[in-house]
């Protein structure tokens, strides 16, 4: 029988490589798909928390690349030099601050698939007409990927010949319902950064009976431990945890108070748990929630965010069918085999 030869090399190219939902759906698509595809991975800021998330029995490489903050033309030869000394069979890209490499791809010398899965802070409101010109002007050789119905609309901005919806998915295995925890717990699951505005769940707690759990990480951290206390909020920052799901069943609510999100797994995994959701209706949550949790999305505001985790908290019932209907969606909608499938095809470039 004739020898295969090496499995094709995927090169992936992150802003960072720390915990957050595009590296934490990198590493799950590595680990299914095992070492049918060898990986380099560049995370452009050098940080790699979410590498302990990836099997070790994997083929995959991580590349340190200096990089020139803001210096564009600085950047595109050194990148066009390596894509072509590695040359992998695809070029993966996540996110605009990885647009460099497509303008050293620019030729469409390599397969690229360039993937959005959403907005910093600075285009919460609107997107930066420089960033929409040059998304339009070099991604039009891409095949862009996203994950959310707001970012399938907003993407009309770009012109690009082609943009397909891929969303996310979910273990359902590993995230399933787990005893009713002994005492009201609310949490969530996030980066630790600006955008996430965490600063409004813990004002939003102040008063209520339950304790707060927070799992994540990020440079926001010192700034939230001080404000639980001013506020008197009992709670507990777990940092980043390789596994969320075992934290996800000690909680009675999972909350998100995001200022931007577009489709957050924290939510998916939560809902797969069978939790309770109460949320800021950013992004695709009032697509992604069944309708008895529409309620409970709110405006991106403390008070209201804090009124509608006291409905739920002082309701059991509530609790319960809204945490079964999540499941049930989550079940019918977001198994994460779907997701495999289409990436499956992504990964050996089938249209």
């Amino acid at each position: 029988m004739p020898d295969a030869g090496p499995a094709p090399c995927l090169l992936h190219v992150f802003s960072t490589f720390a915990v957050g939902g595009p590296q934490v759906r990198f590493a799950a698509l590595a680990n299914h798909f095992g070492r049918q595809y060898r990986h380099i991975v560049i995370a452009m800021d050098g940080r790699t928390a979410c590498r302990e998330r990836l099997d070790p029995a994997l083929d995959v490489t991580f590349v340190d690349i200096p990089v020139r903050q803001g210096r564009t033309l600085g950047n595109v030869l050194p990148f066009r030099r390596l894509l072509q000394s590695l040359q992998p069979a695809a070029l993966f890209t996540y996110n605009f601050g990885t647009i460099d490499w497509a303008i050293a791809n620019r030729d469409g010398r390599v397969r690229h698939v360039h993937v959005e899965d959403g907005f910093g802070p600075e285009e919460r409101d609107r997107q930066l007409p420089r960033r929409v010109w040059l998304r339009r002007l070099m991604l039009r050789r891409a095949q862009v990927v996203v994950p959310s119905q707001t970012l399938l609309r907003l993407s009309q901005d770009w012109r690009l010949p082609r943009v397909d919806y891929v969303p996310n998915g979910v273990d359902l295995d590993r995230f399933s319902p787990g005893p009713a925890p002994p005492a009201a717990v609310i949490g969530t699951v996030a980066a630790l950064r600006a955008e996430k505005n965490l600063g409004r769940l813990v004002r939003a707690m102040a008063g209520l009976p339950a304790r707060l759990m927070v799992v994540g990480d990020g440079p926001e951290r010192p700034r939230l431990e001080a404000l639980a206390r001013e506020h008197g909020v009992d709670a507990t920052f777990t940092g980043a945890l390789a596994d969320p799901a075992a934290a996800l069943q000690e909680m009675t609510v999972f909350a998100l108070s995001s200022d931007t999100e577009q489709m957050p797994l924290s939510v998916l995994e939560a809902m797969a748990t069978g939790l309770p959701v109460v949320a800021t209706a950013v992004g695709d949550l009032a697509a992604m929630l069944p309708a008895e949790g529409q309620p409970y999305l709110t405006a991106c505001d403390d008070v209201a965010l804090s009124a509608a985790l006291a409905a739920v908290l002082a309701d059991a019932a509530l609790r319960t069918r809204l945490g079964a209907a999540n499941r049930a969606r989550a079940v019918a909608v977001y198994d994460q085999q779907v997701m495999f499938n289409a990436w499956g095809r992504l990964f050996n470039g089938q249209p």
